[in-house]
């Protein structure tokens, strides 16, 4: 009883002392990120290899063992690993254990990763490191659809316009879009035409390798003026590769048009997205790390007319999937029977002891006691979701 006594010879202290809980624990519920669960860490590291026209064999047996063989080496608190080998693919998923501090491990994956490059095949790129994380899940779906324009230009406008300013947005991941084509500067050979010159398409690929380059230049100083000197040594259209040597045989030059097409295209297309109908484009929001889902969606919202600004006017973003609508509904559910627990409450108190003071005091002491708890989970970095509330 001794707190009882303690507040009724301070009431003015406890006064204060409940006014400061108010305080902040509605800055805590105000600045606390809201999501559906909270956020999970999980030390896993994904290290993703592409090699276009291997084997699923030939990168298990070159890749995927030399980098894990690599890994075990130089990468310290390895629970244990496990790989996939697919055609042109090799995925292989890092298992800390639970204390590993993972911004040093991606560090050393991605210095063991550099170190292995050299033993791979030539032409390889250094790999995709990706952090796993349980709570980087899709928030916000949009369609990029036009009835006009191709799907080259669909996939190009996301790619690079629609991403890269939406990507400003704190705690929004944009992954490569689903569906259109992506553009890319295609070689169409002709078989025949190779082997009435006596060349292979590895000549065609030297050439136009050689032919193509940015190379610096410097500048050249005339008089008082300092001009920069750029080199003719990049073709500025997909046609003018066409006009590349490749060779000269007996005085009279082969140019790359003599055995091959060189165009504007796009790759090979794995996927496909319609929209109403008409194919189109699709962009998926990742949210990553503890960020707030509800401010996420709200901003990318926001900027939304901004973006569709900049873009042509037949080409139209229209949002699909939008997972604050259910992290709102989820949230007012558990809100709404807390509070109707705390109304039965103070119910059962008033038909049960007949006092109005016990059940005012109730009905005040509950909203205290949660905002107590949401002022120590802000302090513990904790997140407003359906497991805390």
């Amino acid at each position: 009883m001794w707190i009882v006594r303690l507040a009724l010879q301070r009431p003015y202290t406890f006064v204060v002392m409940a006014l400061l809980i108010v305080a902040l624990g509605g800055l805590a519920a105000v600045r606390m990120p809201t999501d559906i669960f909270p956020e999970i860490d999980i030390p896993v590291v994904s290290v993703i290899w592409s090699y276009t026209g291997i084997s699923a064999e030939e990168m298990a047996e070159v890749v995927t063992i030399r980098s894990e063989r690599a890994f075990t080496t130089t990468v310290n608190d390895i629970e244990h690993m496990e790989s996939q080998s697919l055609p042109g693919l090799s995925v292989i998923r890092i298992f800390f254990h639970p204390n590993a501090k993972i911004e040093a491990a991606v560090a050393q994956l991605s210095a063991a990763a550099q170190s292995v490059l050299h033993s791979l095949p030539t032409g390889m790129t250094p790999p995709s490191i990706i952090r796993f994380n349980a709570s980087s899940v899709p928030i916000l779906q949009f369609g990029v659809a036009s009835d006009t324009m191709s799907e080259q230009s669909l996939y190009d406008y996301s790619y690079n316009f629609i991403r890269t300013q939406m990507a400003t947005v704190q705690g929004a991941s944009f992954p490569t879009p689903y569906g259109g084509k992506p553009r890319q500067i295609m070689v169409d050979l002709n078989p025949p035409a190779l082997q009435a010159q006596g060349l292979s398409a590895t000549d065609v690929v030297n050439a136009i390798n050689t032919q193509s380059l940015i190379s610096p230049s410097g500048g050249m100083m005339i008089g008082s003026h300092d001009y920069s000197v750029k080199l003719n040594s990049l073709p500025e259209t997909a046609a003018a590769f066409n006009d590349l040597p490749i060779k000269q045989v007996n005085g009279s030059t082969i140019y790359v048009r003599d055995v091959a097409n060189v165009r504007d295209g796009f790759a090979v297309q794995h996927n496909i997205v319609r929209h109403n109908g008409n194919r189109g484009a699709l962009l998926t929001v990742l949210k990553s790390g503890g960020a707030s889902t509800l401010e996420i969606v709200a901003r990318l919202k926001q900027i939304l007319p901004r973006v569709q600004s900049t873009l042509p006017a037949a080409l139209k973003i229209n949002l699909l999937f939008d997972q604050s609508i259910f992290v709102r509904s989820a949230i007012a559910g558990v809100l709404k029977e807390a509070v109707t627990a705390a109304l039965l409450t103070a119910l059962m108190f008033l038909l049960f002891l007949g006092s109005w003071r016990s059940t005012i005091i109730v009905c005040v002491s509950i909203p205290l006691s949660i905002l107590t708890s949401l002022a120590v989970m802000h302090l513990l970095n904790e997140t407003i979701n359906v497991m805390t509330l």
